[in-house]
């Protein structure tokens, strides 16, 4: 009896399958191109990437301050990631990863990917929106190191439950010997924090 009552509630509340998890390319229009390049020279876009470049230092120096940035160290990768806290709200937060990007096709870069994966985390929906992006090796002369700028960067924007929680810059060095040493990773810090007149 017992069997056939599991049955039935098995086929009326079947089990879940494994979690979601999809992964896909996308892009910005034209239009949301636009609106966010021109969004990082107004005073809100100004005052938004300098709050985020002070609270980074001030992190580099042991002082908290909101929004929080979390410093990211390792031998070969560096970084850090800005939490989601007043002043932003959800549309800056988006204006300031792809400000982040436009600064770092600044540096020479190209971008190789812009992706988002969703996937579902112990009953929660993790949203990862990344751009990557790698040195410019097309005109690469194999009798020579190849230069690396700073290294590979990432730039990820998470949400969780479809509520903005961080972005994370991430710089991963090449220690292979076909390279020449990555630019200092602080110099790559005052590049994107640069402000603009």
């Amino acid at each position: 009896m017992a069997s056939f009552i599991d049955d039935v509630l098995g086929k009326l509340f079947p089990k879940k399958s494994r979690p979601i998890q999809i992964k896909e390319n996308f892009i910005q229009s034209d239009s949301e191109k636009e609106i966010s390049e021109q969004w990082e020279f107004t005073k809100e876009g100004t005052s938004l990437l300098k709050l985020v470049a002070k609270n980074y230092h001030f992190k580099k120096s042991g002082i908290n301050s909101h929004p929080e940035v979390h410093i990211l160290n390792s031998p070969y990768a560096n970084g850090f990631a800005v939490s989601y806290d007043s002043p932003f709200n959800e549309k800056t937060f988006s204006h300031i990863f792809f400000a982040f990007g436009k600064r770092v096709l600044d540096l020479g870069y190209h971008r190789v990917s812009l992706d988002r994966k969703i996937e579902e985390i112990n009953d929660q929906v993790k949203m990862t929106e990344k751009q990557y992006f790698k040195p410019p090796l097309s005109h690469v002369d194999l009798s020579e190191k190849i230069n690396q700028l700073y290294g590979n960067i990432s730039i990820e924007k998470v949400s969780i439950d479809d509520k903005p929680s961080f972005i994370k810059v991430l710089v991963t060095v090449y220690s292979d010997r076909l390279y020449l040493d990555a630019k200092p990773f602080d110099e790559f810090i005052d590049e994107l924090f640069e402000t603009n007149p």
